[in-house]
Protein backbone atom coordinates (compact mmCIF):
# COMPACT_ATOMS: atom_id res chain seq x y z
CA UNK A 1 0.00 0.00 0.00
CA UNK A 2 0.96 3.51 -0.42
CA UNK A 3 1.47 5.86 1.71
CA UNK A 4 -1.51 7.91 0.86
CA UNK A 5 -4.03 4.79 1.00
CA UNK A 6 -2.63 3.96 4.51
CA UNK A 7 -3.68 7.59 5.59
CA UNK A 8 -6.94 6.74 3.71
CA UNK A 9 -7.16 3.68 6.18
CA UNK A 10 -6.75 5.34 9.09
CA UNK A 11 -9.56 6.23 12.17
CA UNK A 12 -10.67 9.20 12.75
CA UNK A 13 -9.32 9.17 16.41
CA UNK A 14 -6.44 11.08 18.29
CA UNK A 15 -3.25 9.40 18.52
CA UNK A 16 0.03 9.79 17.08
CA UNK A 17 1.65 9.10 13.99
CA UNK A 18 5.18 7.75 12.80
CA UNK A 19 6.56 8.24 9.07
CA UNK A 20 8.68 5.78 8.15
CA UNK A 21 11.63 5.99 5.35
CA UNK A 22 12.94 3.18 2.86
CA UNK A 23 14.90 1.64 5.87
CA UNK A 24 12.31 1.56 8.14
CA UNK A 25 13.84 4.47 9.95
CA UNK A 26 11.42 6.75 11.91
CA UNK A 27 11.34 10.15 9.65
CA UNK A 28 8.79 12.29 11.65
CA UNK A 29 6.56 12.24 14.83
CA UNK A 30 3.38 14.02 14.84
CA UNK A 31 0.06 13.88 17.17
CA UNK A 32 -3.32 14.67 15.69
CA UNK A 33 -6.81 14.96 17.30
CA UNK A 34 -7.98 13.17 13.83
CA UNK A 35 -5.74 10.56 12.55
CA UNK A 36 -7.03 10.57 8.84
CA UNK A 37 -7.64 13.88 8.54
CA UNK A 38 -4.14 15.25 10.10
CA UNK A 39 -2.29 12.49 8.00
CA UNK A 40 -4.10 12.58 4.48
CA UNK A 41 -3.30 16.01 4.89
CA UNK A 42 0.46 15.65 3.86
CA UNK A 43 -0.54 13.70 0.66
CA UNK A 44 -3.27 15.94 -1.15
CA UNK A 45 -1.72 19.21 -1.19
CA UNK A 46 1.81 19.34 -0.98
CA UNK A 47 2.36 22.68 -2.26
CA UNK A 48 1.03 24.30 0.64
CA UNK A 49 3.35 22.44 2.49
CA UNK A 50 7.06 24.14 3.99
CA UNK A 51 10.08 23.01 1.74
CA UNK A 52 11.30 20.76 4.92
CA UNK A 53 7.98 18.86 4.80
CA UNK A 54 8.11 18.53 1.33
CA UNK A 55 11.11 16.59 1.27
CA UNK A 56 10.35 14.77 4.00
CA UNK A 57 7.01 13.23 2.32
CA UNK A 58 8.84 12.30 -0.65
CA UNK A 59 10.49 10.16 1.65
CA UNK A 60 8.17 8.54 3.43
CA UNK A 61 7.54 4.62 2.64
CA UNK A 62 5.16 3.39 5.07
CA UNK A 63 3.30 4.97 8.13
CA UNK A 64 2.64 3.59 11.66
CA UNK A 65 0.06 4.95 14.05
CA UNK A 66 -1.03 4.50 17.79
CA UNK A 67 -4.37 5.30 19.12
CA UNK A 68 -4.92 7.45 22.67
CA UNK A 69 -7.91 8.48 24.56
CA UNK A 70 -7.27 12.50 24.09
CA UNK A 71 -4.90 15.07 22.37
CA UNK A 72 -3.26 15.36 25.77
CA UNK A 73 -2.19 12.29 25.67
CA UNK A 74 -1.17 12.15 22.36
CA UNK A 75 0.96 15.02 22.62
CA UNK A 76 2.59 12.91 25.82
CA UNK A 77 3.42 10.15 23.35
CA UNK A 78 4.41 12.11 21.23
CA UNK A 79 7.38 14.04 22.77
CA UNK A 80 8.25 10.80 24.43
CA UNK A 81 8.89 9.13 20.71
CA UNK A 82 10.55 12.55 19.66
CA UNK A 83 12.90 11.92 22.93
CA UNK A 84 13.78 8.60 22.07
CA UNK A 85 13.79 8.41 18.51
CA UNK A 86 15.40 11.50 17.37
CA UNK A 87 13.63 11.65 14.04
CA UNK A 88 15.28 13.60 11.84
CA UNK A 89 12.40 16.34 10.75
CA UNK A 90 11.09 16.73 14.27
CA UNK A 91 11.80 19.81 15.75
CA UNK A 92 14.42 18.65 18.50
CA UNK A 93 15.77 20.71 22.03
CA UNK A 94 18.88 18.90 23.27
CA UNK A 95 18.32 17.29 27.01
CA UNK A 96 19.86 20.21 29.65
CA UNK A 97 21.05 18.46 32.90
CA UNK A 98 18.62 18.88 35.97
CA UNK A 99 18.61 22.99 37.13
CA UNK A 100 20.17 24.03 40.06
CA UNK A 101 18.09 24.46 43.52
CA UNK A 102 19.21 26.67 46.43
CA UNK A 103 19.11 24.66 49.72
CA UNK A 104 18.18 25.01 53.43
CA UNK A 105 19.06 21.85 55.47
CA UNK A 106 16.73 20.55 57.68
CA UNK A 107 19.51 20.49 60.64
CA UNK A 108 19.23 22.42 63.78
CA UNK A 109 21.09 24.77 62.31
CA UNK A 110 20.42 24.84 58.55
CA UNK A 111 23.12 24.82 55.89
CA UNK A 112 22.58 26.85 52.77
CA UNK A 113 23.59 25.13 49.42
CA UNK A 114 23.62 24.40 46.05
CA UNK A 115 21.53 21.66 44.96
CA UNK A 116 21.37 19.50 41.55
CA UNK A 117 19.23 16.60 41.49
CA UNK A 118 15.74 15.73 42.91
CA UNK A 119 14.70 17.55 45.92
CA UNK A 120 14.48 15.64 49.33
CA UNK A 121 11.97 16.09 51.28
CA UNK A 122 14.03 16.16 54.21
CA UNK A 123 15.05 20.01 53.30
CA UNK A 124 13.54 23.07 51.47
CA UNK A 125 14.19 23.70 48.00
CA UNK A 126 13.84 27.00 46.24
CA UNK A 127 13.92 27.39 42.78
CA UNK A 128 14.84 26.17 39.92
CA UNK A 129 17.51 28.52 39.10
CA UNK A 130 18.44 28.95 35.22
CA UNK A 131 22.12 28.08 36.18
CA UNK A 132 24.77 27.69 38.78
CA UNK A 133 26.01 31.48 38.62
CA UNK A 134 22.39 32.42 39.31
CA UNK A 135 22.13 29.97 42.49
CA UNK A 136 25.99 31.32 43.68
CA UNK A 137 24.57 35.00 43.27
CA UNK A 138 21.63 34.28 45.70
CA UNK A 139 23.90 32.42 48.11
CA UNK A 140 26.58 35.82 47.74
CA UNK A 141 23.55 37.84 48.89
CA UNK A 142 21.76 35.87 51.70
CA UNK A 143 25.48 35.33 53.43
CA UNK A 144 25.41 38.89 53.15
CA UNK A 145 22.01 39.46 54.67
CA UNK A 146 20.94 36.55 57.13
CA UNK A 147 24.63 35.62 57.49
CA UNK A 148 23.62 31.35 56.99
CA UNK A 149 26.29 28.94 57.24
CA UNK A 150 27.87 27.03 53.84
CA UNK A 151 29.77 24.96 55.59
CA UNK A 152 29.77 21.21 55.15
CA UNK A 153 28.45 19.40 58.52
CA UNK A 154 31.28 17.56 58.54
CA UNK A 155 33.21 20.73 59.02
CA UNK A 156 30.65 22.41 60.96
CA UNK A 157 30.95 19.47 63.23
CA UNK A 158 34.51 20.06 63.86
CA UNK A 159 34.99 23.79 64.26
CA UNK A 160 37.32 24.66 67.46
CA UNK A 161 37.18 28.17 66.52
CA UNK A 162 35.25 30.54 63.75
CA UNK A 163 36.33 30.66 59.87
CA UNK A 164 37.04 33.38 57.45
CA UNK A 165 33.44 34.15 56.91
CA UNK A 166 32.38 34.73 60.47
CA UNK A 167 35.23 37.63 60.26
CA UNK A 168 34.41 39.15 56.78
CA UNK A 169 30.55 39.38 58.30
CA UNK A 170 29.12 36.53 56.30
CA UNK A 171 28.44 33.97 59.12
CA UNK A 172 27.14 34.27 62.63
CA UNK A 173 29.24 30.98 63.18
CA UNK A 174 26.79 28.38 64.92
CA UNK A 175 29.32 25.96 64.85
CA UNK A 176 31.17 27.88 67.45
CA UNK A 177 28.27 28.87 69.72
CA UNK A 178 28.28 32.52 69.02
CA UNK A 179 24.48 32.86 68.21
CA UNK A 180 21.74 30.59 69.41
CA UNK A 181 19.39 28.24 68.03
CA UNK A 182 16.69 30.30 68.07
CA UNK A 183 18.36 33.83 67.07
CA UNK A 184 19.88 31.73 64.32
CA UNK A 185 15.91 30.02 63.31
CA UNK A 186 15.26 34.00 62.90
CA UNK A 187 17.75 34.36 60.36
CA UNK A 188 16.80 31.16 58.29
CA UNK A 189 13.17 32.40 59.35
CA UNK A 190 13.47 35.69 56.87
CA UNK A 191 15.86 33.90 54.49
CA UNK A 192 12.65 31.59 53.51
CA UNK A 193 10.35 35.05 53.22
CA UNK A 194 12.38 36.44 51.46
CA UNK A 195 13.34 33.76 48.86
CA UNK A 196 9.43 33.15 48.99
CA UNK A 197 8.56 36.33 47.46
CA UNK A 198 7.83 37.99 50.47
CA UNK A 199 10.14 41.17 51.10
CA UNK A 200 7.92 43.28 53.00
CA UNK A 201 7.36 40.97 55.67
CA UNK A 202 11.47 40.34 55.91
CA UNK A 203 11.69 44.53 56.20
CA UNK A 204 9.51 44.34 58.95
CA UNK A 205 11.62 41.96 60.98
CA UNK A 206 14.61 43.31 60.25
CA UNK A 207 13.17 47.22 61.26
CA UNK A 208 11.63 45.55 64.84
CA UNK A 209 15.22 43.87 65.26
CA UNK A 210 16.94 47.12 64.69
CA UNK A 211 14.34 48.86 66.95
CA UNK A 212 14.71 46.44 69.94
CA UNK A 213 18.58 46.47 69.62
CA UNK A 214 18.64 50.52 69.63
CA UNK A 215 16.02 50.75 72.49
CA UNK A 216 18.34 48.26 74.72
CA UNK A 217 21.08 50.64 73.96
CA UNK A 218 22.85 47.86 71.55
CA UNK A 219 24.02 50.33 69.01
CA UNK A 220 26.23 48.35 67.45
CA UNK A 221 23.67 45.37 67.21
CA UNK A 222 21.19 48.06 65.46
CA UNK A 223 24.21 48.98 62.95
CA UNK A 224 24.57 45.52 61.59
CA UNK A 225 20.43 45.28 61.10
CA UNK A 226 20.34 48.74 59.27
CA UNK A 227 23.50 47.82 56.79
CA UNK A 228 21.40 44.51 56.40
CA UNK A 229 18.45 46.73 55.43
CA UNK A 230 20.33 48.56 53.29
CA UNK A 231 21.98 45.54 51.53
CA UNK A 232 18.35 43.77 50.90
CA UNK A 233 17.00 47.16 49.12
CA UNK A 234 19.47 47.29 47.10
CA UNK A 235 19.42 43.61 45.65
CA UNK A 236 15.40 44.55 45.52
CA UNK A 237 15.73 47.37 43.39
CA UNK A 238 17.99 44.60 40.71
CA UNK A 239 16.53 41.42 40.86
CA UNK A 240 12.52 42.67 42.63
CA UNK A 241 10.04 42.07 39.20
CA UNK A 242 6.43 44.19 39.34
CA UNK A 243 3.86 41.32 39.86
CA UNK A 244 0.30 42.06 41.10
CA UNK A 245 -0.23 38.38 41.19
CA UNK A 246 3.07 37.43 42.97
CA UNK A 247 2.88 33.98 41.06
CA UNK A 248 5.54 31.96 40.20
CA UNK A 249 6.06 32.37 36.23
CA UNK A 250 8.13 31.35 33.34
CA UNK A 251 8.78 33.82 30.37
CA UNK A 252 9.49 32.18 26.75
CA UNK A 253 9.83 33.89 23.61
CA UNK A 254 11.08 32.91 20.10
CA UNK A 255 14.28 34.99 17.97
CA UNK A 256 15.13 34.31 14.85
CA UNK A 257 18.81 35.56 12.89
CA UNK A 258 20.25 34.95 9.81
CA UNK A 259 18.04 31.16 9.78
CA UNK A 260 19.48 30.63 13.70
CA UNK A 261 16.43 30.20 16.17
CA UNK A 262 16.66 30.64 19.49
CA UNK A 263 13.92 30.41 22.37
CA UNK A 264 14.81 32.71 25.43
CA UNK A 265 13.28 31.28 28.99
CA UNK A 266 12.92 33.57 31.91
CA UNK A 267 12.31 32.22 34.88
CA UNK A 268 10.52 34.80 37.75
CA UNK A 269 10.10 32.97 41.22
CA UNK A 270 8.43 35.06 44.01
CA UNK A 271 8.83 38.29 42.30
CA UNK A 272 12.36 37.84 41.99
CA UNK A 273 13.48 37.24 38.15
CA UNK A 274 16.14 35.09 38.46
CA UNK A 275 17.85 35.07 35.36
CA UNK A 276 17.29 33.35 31.71
CA UNK A 277 18.71 30.31 29.34
CA UNK A 278 18.79 30.50 25.69
CA UNK A 279 17.76 27.17 23.81
CA UNK A 280 19.20 26.49 20.05
CA UNK A 281 16.60 24.04 18.44
CA UNK A 282 17.58 21.41 15.60
CA UNK A 283 15.89 20.44 12.55
CA UNK A 284 13.94 23.79 12.92
CA UNK A 285 15.25 25.39 9.25
CA UNK A 286 11.88 26.57 7.72
CA UNK A 287 9.84 25.96 10.75
CA UNK A 288 7.10 28.64 12.07
CA UNK A 289 8.01 30.36 15.46
CA UNK A 290 4.35 29.13 16.78
CA UNK A 291 5.98 25.56 15.61
CA UNK A 292 9.22 26.05 17.28
CA UNK A 293 7.30 26.91 20.78
CA UNK A 294 5.07 24.55 20.77
CA UNK A 295 7.75 21.65 20.59
CA UNK A 296 10.04 23.68 23.04
CA UNK A 297 7.18 23.31 25.63
CA UNK A 298 6.00 19.92 25.37
CA UNK A 299 10.17 18.75 25.13
CA UNK A 300 11.10 20.70 28.23
CA UNK A 301 8.48 20.46 30.64
CA UNK A 302 8.08 16.94 30.10
CA UNK A 303 12.04 16.85 32.09
CA UNK A 304 11.59 19.81 34.20
CA UNK A 305 8.95 20.79 36.91
CA UNK A 306 6.50 23.59 35.43
CA UNK A 307 5.36 27.23 37.07
CA UNK A 308 1.46 27.75 37.85
CA UNK A 309 1.99 30.39 34.57
CA UNK A 310 3.90 30.12 31.47
CA UNK A 311 3.33 33.02 29.27
CA UNK A 312 4.26 32.40 26.01
CA UNK A 313 5.39 35.08 23.02
CA UNK A 314 3.57 33.43 20.14
CA UNK A 315 -0.29 31.88 19.41
CA UNK A 316 0.59 28.21 20.37
CA UNK A 317 -2.24 25.38 20.24
CA UNK A 318 -2.56 25.97 24.04
CA UNK A 319 -5.83 23.56 24.98
CA UNK A 320 -3.68 20.03 24.63
CA UNK A 321 -0.55 21.45 25.99
CA UNK A 322 -2.38 22.96 29.25
CA UNK A 323 -3.91 19.79 29.82
CA UNK A 324 -0.89 17.48 29.27
CA UNK A 325 1.16 20.03 31.39
CA UNK A 326 -1.67 20.48 34.25
CA UNK A 327 -1.98 16.58 34.43
CA UNK A 328 2.33 16.24 34.93
CA UNK A 329 2.10 18.58 37.38
CA UNK A 330 -0.98 17.68 39.32
CA UNK A 331 -2.53 21.74 39.27
CA UNK A 332 -3.84 23.61 36.92
CA UNK A 333 -1.12 24.93 34.58
CA UNK A 334 -2.13 28.46 32.65
CA UNK A 335 -0.46 29.45 29.43
CA UNK A 336 -0.11 32.84 28.80
CA UNK A 337 -0.29 33.92 24.97
CA UNK A 338 -1.41 37.21 24.56
CA UNK A 339 -0.45 38.83 28.21
CA UNK A 340 -0.78 42.19 29.23
CA UNK A 341 0.51 44.91 31.59
CA UNK A 342 3.79 44.02 33.29
CA UNK A 343 3.65 40.76 31.83
CA UNK A 344 3.81 42.37 27.94
CA UNK A 345 7.07 43.99 29.35
CA UNK A 346 8.58 40.57 30.67
CA UNK A 347 7.97 38.97 27.32
CA UNK A 348 9.54 41.90 25.38
CA UNK A 349 12.38 41.44 27.76
CA UNK A 350 12.33 37.39 26.60
CA UNK A 351 11.97 38.39 22.61
CA UNK A 352 15.24 40.93 22.92
CA UNK A 353 17.33 37.93 24.66
CA UNK A 354 16.04 36.00 22.37
CA UNK A 355 17.01 38.06 19.14
CA UNK A 356 20.37 38.69 20.95
CA UNK A 357 20.96 35.52 21.51
CA UNK A 358 20.19 34.13 17.59
CA UNK A 359 22.63 36.82 16.60
CA UNK A 360 25.69 35.85 19.02
CA UNK A 361 25.82 32.22 17.69
CA UNK A 362 24.63 33.37 13.93
CA UNK A 363 27.84 35.54 14.09
CA UNK A 364 29.62 32.53 15.94
CA UNK A 365 28.40 29.62 13.40
CA UNK A 366 29.70 32.24 10.24
CA UNK A 367 33.34 32.18 12.10
CA UNK A 368 33.35 29.07 12.94
CA UNK A 369 32.27 28.09 9.23
CA UNK A 370 35.37 30.16 8.29
CA UNK A 371 37.54 28.48 10.77
CA UNK A 372 36.66 25.17 9.38
CA UNK A 373 37.00 26.26 5.62
CA UNK A 374 40.65 27.43 6.75
CA UNK A 375 41.51 24.03 8.40
CA UNK A 376 40.06 22.46 4.89
CA UNK A 377 42.51 24.42 2.98
CA UNK A 378 45.36 24.03 5.76
CA UNK A 379 45.17 20.41 5.81
CA UNK A 380 44.49 19.61 1.80
CA UNK A 381 41.11 18.32 2.87
CA UNK A 382 38.10 17.96 0.80
CA UNK A 383 35.04 20.66 1.54
CA UNK A 384 32.87 16.98 2.86
CA UNK A 385 35.57 17.07 5.80
CA UNK A 386 32.64 18.33 8.34
CA UNK A 387 32.85 16.11 11.47
CA UNK A 388 36.22 15.77 13.74
CA UNK A 389 36.85 13.16 16.13
CA UNK A 390 39.61 14.27 18.74
CA UNK A 391 41.13 11.89 21.20
CA UNK A 392 43.70 12.19 24.23
CA UNK A 393 44.96 10.05 27.00
CA UNK A 394 45.48 11.31 30.69
CA UNK A 395 46.83 9.65 33.47
CA UNK A 396 49.15 10.14 36.83
CA UNK A 397 52.13 7.87 36.17
CA UNK A 398 50.48 5.21 34.80
CA UNK A 399 47.37 5.25 37.63
CA UNK A 400 43.79 5.36 36.32
CA UNK A 401 44.15 5.93 32.68
CA UNK A 402 41.07 7.76 30.32
CA UNK A 403 40.99 8.27 27.21
CA UNK A 404 38.93 10.77 26.00
CA UNK A 405 37.30 11.18 22.50
CA UNK A 406 35.27 14.54 21.75
CA UNK A 407 33.39 15.81 19.07
CA UNK A 408 33.35 18.82 16.53
CA UNK A 409 30.20 18.52 14.23
CA UNK A 410 27.81 21.07 12.05
CA UNK A 411 29.94 23.77 12.82
CA UNK A 412 30.46 23.63 17.03
CA UNK A 413 31.36 20.64 19.82
CA UNK A 414 28.99 18.33 20.09
CA UNK A 415 28.80 17.93 23.84
CA UNK A 416 25.93 15.32 23.68
CA UNK A 417 28.26 12.87 21.28
CA UNK A 418 31.37 13.00 23.69
CA UNK A 419 32.46 10.05 25.17
CA UNK A 420 35.05 9.07 27.47
CA UNK A 421 37.50 5.18 27.88
CA UNK A 422 38.38 3.54 30.68
CA UNK A 423 41.81 1.99 29.93
CA UNK A 424 41.56 -1.60 31.22
CA UNK A 425 44.44 -3.59 28.88
CA UNK A 426 47.16 -1.64 28.33
CA UNK A 427 49.87 -1.55 30.73
CA UNK A 428 50.38 1.56 33.10
CA UNK A 429 51.69 4.29 31.34
CA UNK A 430 51.42 2.94 28.02
CA UNK A 431 49.78 5.69 26.28
CA UNK A 432 50.52 3.22 22.37
CA UNK A 433 48.40 0.78 24.10
CA UNK A 434 45.89 2.91 25.78
CA UNK A 435 45.31 4.79 22.40
CA UNK A 436 45.16 1.76 20.79
CA UNK A 437 42.55 0.06 22.82
CA UNK A 438 40.69 3.61 22.98
CA UNK A 439 40.35 4.20 19.01
CA UNK A 440 39.49 0.34 18.38
CA UNK A 441 36.75 0.41 21.29
CA UNK A 442 35.00 3.28 19.42
CA UNK A 443 35.44 2.46 15.57
CA UNK A 444 34.12 -1.12 16.40
CA UNK A 445 31.16 -0.18 17.54
CA UNK A 446 31.24 2.72 14.11
CA UNK A 447 32.10 0.00 12.05
CA UNK A 448 28.46 -1.80 13.64
CA UNK A 449 26.24 1.02 12.29
CA UNK A 450 26.34 2.04 16.39
CA UNK A 451 27.55 5.50 15.70
CA UNK A 452 28.50 8.20 13.15
CA UNK A 453 31.67 7.89 10.74
CA UNK A 454 34.19 10.44 11.16
CA UNK A 455 35.20 12.60 8.37
CA UNK A 456 39.19 13.43 10.24
CA UNK A 457 40.47 11.76 13.09
CA UNK A 458 42.60 14.05 15.79
CA UNK A 459 45.10 12.39 18.02
CA UNK A 460 46.31 14.64 20.28
CA UNK A 461 50.34 13.57 20.61
CA UNK A 462 53.31 12.75 17.78
CA UNK A 463 54.46 10.47 15.42
CA UNK A 464 54.22 7.50 17.73
CA UNK A 465 50.28 7.99 18.68
CA UNK A 466 49.68 8.60 14.76
CA UNK A 467 51.16 5.56 13.45
CA UNK A 468 48.80 4.01 16.16
CA UNK A 469 45.53 5.40 14.84
CA UNK A 470 46.61 4.80 11.37
CA UNK A 471 46.81 1.23 12.14
CA UNK A 472 43.37 0.96 14.00
CA UNK A 473 41.92 2.44 11.17
CA UNK A 474 43.20 0.26 8.68
CA UNK A 475 42.30 -2.87 10.44
CA UNK A 476 38.59 -1.79 10.91
CA UNK A 477 38.55 -1.01 7.11
CA UNK A 478 38.35 2.97 8.13
CA UNK A 479 41.37 3.39 5.79
CA UNK A 480 39.59 6.36 3.53
CA UNK A 481 39.24 8.73 7.10
CA UNK A 482 41.69 11.52 7.26
CA UNK A 483 44.26 11.39 10.63
CA UNK A 484 45.84 14.09 11.69
CA UNK A 485 48.17 14.13 15.02
CA UNK A 486 48.58 17.27 16.98
CA UNK A 487 52.48 17.82 18.73
CA UNK A 488 53.29 20.40 20.99
CA UNK A 489 56.44 21.19 19.33
CA UNK A 490 59.98 22.00 20.75
CA UNK A 491 58.89 25.30 22.53
CA UNK A 492 55.24 23.61 23.90
CA UNK A 493 53.73 27.40 23.33
CA UNK A 494 50.45 27.74 21.31
CA UNK A 495 50.45 28.79 17.76
CA UNK A 496 54.27 26.45 17.78
CA UNK A 497 52.32 23.09 17.36
CA UNK A 498 53.59 20.66 14.79
CA UNK A 499 50.97 18.84 12.52
CA UNK A 500 51.43 15.17 11.31
CA UNK A 501 49.74 13.54 8.35
CA UNK A 502 50.11 10.07 6.56
CA UNK A 503 51.64 10.84 3.70
CA UNK A 504 52.70 14.34 3.86
CA UNK A 505 56.61 12.85 5.24
CA UNK A 506 57.91 15.76 7.64
CA UNK A 507 56.14 17.70 10.05
CA UNK A 508 54.59 20.80 9.24
CA UNK A 509 53.05 24.12 11.16
CA UNK A 510 50.06 26.26 10.43
CA UNK A 511 50.45 30.01 10.98
CA UNK A 512 50.27 31.10 14.80
CA UNK A 513 47.04 33.52 13.65
CA UNK A 514 45.71 30.94 11.20
CA UNK A 515 42.05 30.19 11.41
CA UNK A 516 42.32 26.70 10.88
CA UNK A 517 45.12 26.38 13.88
CA UNK A 518 42.47 27.90 16.42
CA UNK A 519 39.85 25.51 15.36
CA UNK A 520 42.64 22.33 15.81
CA UNK A 521 43.74 24.43 19.29
CA UNK A 522 39.96 24.36 20.27
CA UNK A 523 39.45 20.93 19.93
CA UNK A 524 42.61 19.43 21.02
CA UNK A 525 42.21 21.39 24.01
CA UNK A 526 38.58 20.22 24.44
CA UNK A 527 39.55 16.73 24.24
CA UNK A 528 42.16 17.41 26.90
CA UNK A 529 40.01 19.13 29.35
CA UNK A 530 37.47 16.30 28.79
CA UNK A 531 39.88 13.36 29.32
CA UNK A 532 41.72 15.21 33.02
CA UNK A 533 38.42 15.71 34.60
CA UNK A 534 37.52 11.61 33.32
CA UNK A 535 40.95 11.01 34.98
CA UNK A 536 40.66 12.71 38.22
CA UNK A 537 37.10 10.99 38.73
CA UNK A 538 37.97 8.05 38.50
CA UNK A 539 41.43 7.99 40.55
CA UNK A 540 39.16 9.92 43.08
CA UNK A 541 36.93 6.63 43.40
CA UNK A 542 40.06 4.35 43.02
CA UNK A 543 41.38 6.05 46.39
CA UNK A 544 38.30 6.09 47.86
CA UNK A 545 37.50 2.78 47.18
CA UNK A 546 38.81 -0.23 49.87
CA UNK A 547 40.06 -3.20 48.68
CA UNK A 548 38.50 -5.33 50.81
CA UNK A 549 35.09 -4.27 48.96
CA UNK A 550 35.36 -6.49 46.05
CA UNK A 551 36.31 -10.11 47.67
CA UNK A 552 32.93 -11.93 47.74
CA UNK A 553 32.06 -12.92 51.57
CA UNK A 554 33.37 -9.64 53.28
CA UNK A 555 30.86 -7.43 54.25
CA UNK A 556 30.97 -4.21 55.85
CA UNK A 557 31.09 -5.68 59.45
CA UNK A 558 33.78 -7.98 58.64
CA UNK A 559 35.46 -5.14 56.87
CA UNK A 560 35.62 -2.84 60.18
CA UNK A 561 36.70 -5.68 62.07
CA UNK A 562 39.17 -6.55 60.14
CA UNK A 563 40.65 -3.02 59.85
CA UNK A 564 39.67 -2.16 63.79
CA UNK A 565 42.29 -5.68 64.04
CA UNK A 566 45.33 -4.52 62.15
CA UNK A 567 45.18 -1.26 62.64
CA UNK A 568 44.25 -0.17 59.41
CA UNK A 569 45.30 -1.57 55.57
CA UNK A 570 49.09 -1.86 55.94
CA UNK A 571 48.54 -3.74 58.95
CA UNK A 572 46.18 -5.92 57.49
CA UNK A 573 48.21 -6.76 54.14
CA UNK A 574 51.38 -7.14 56.41
CA UNK A 575 49.33 -9.53 58.07
CA UNK A 576 49.59 -13.62 57.56
CA UNK A 577 47.09 -16.36 56.44
CA UNK A 578 46.58 -17.58 60.61
CA UNK A 579 46.33 -13.75 61.93
CA UNK A 580 43.64 -13.44 59.21
CA UNK A 581 41.68 -16.40 60.80
CA UNK A 582 41.97 -15.17 64.07
CA UNK A 583 39.42 -12.37 63.56
CA UNK A 584 35.95 -13.00 64.44
CA UNK A 585 33.96 -14.39 61.49
CA UNK A 586 36.80 -14.92 59.12
CA UNK A 587 37.40 -18.41 58.78
CA UNK A 588 40.15 -20.34 56.99
CA UNK A 589 38.83 -20.52 53.70
CA UNK A 590 37.77 -17.09 53.82
CA UNK A 591 40.88 -15.75 55.23
CA UNK A 592 43.02 -17.25 52.37
CA UNK A 593 41.13 -15.85 50.18
CA UNK A 594 41.40 -12.14 51.71
CA UNK A 595 45.33 -12.99 51.98
CA UNK A 596 45.21 -13.77 47.96
CA UNK A 597 43.16 -10.61 46.67
CA UNK A 598 45.62 -8.39 48.94
CA UNK A 599 49.21 -10.07 47.48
Amino acid sequence: MTPSEIAAGLPHLPGVYRMLGKAGDVLYVGKAIDLRKRVSSYFQRTETLSPRIRLMVAQVCGIETTVTRSESEALLLENNLIKSLSPRYNILFRDDKSYPYLMLSGHAFPRLGFFRGNPDRRHRHFGPFPNAGAVRESMQLLQKVFRLRTCEDSVFAHRSRPCLLHQIHRCTAPCVGLIGEAAYAEDVRGAELFLGGEEDAVFERLDRRMADAAAALRYEEAAVYRDRISALRKVRERQYVSDESGRDADVIAFGAAGGVCCVNLVMIRGGHHLGDKNFFPQNADGAEPAQVLEAFLAQHYLMHPVPPQVIVGESVAVEGLQDMLSQRAGRRIQISTNPIGDRRVWLQMAAKNAGLGAGQRQARKTGDAGRLQALQQGLELPESVQRIECFDISHTQGEAAVASCVVYDRGSMQNGEYRRFNIRDAAPGDDYGAMREALTRRYRRVVSGEGKMPDLVMIDGGEGQLGVAVEVLAELGLSEVSVLGVAKGVSRKPGMEQLLMPGRGQPFRLAADDPGLHLIQQIRDEAHRFAIEGHRARRGRARNTSPLEGIPGVGARRRQRLLARFGGLRGLVAAGIDELAQVEGISQALAERIYSELH
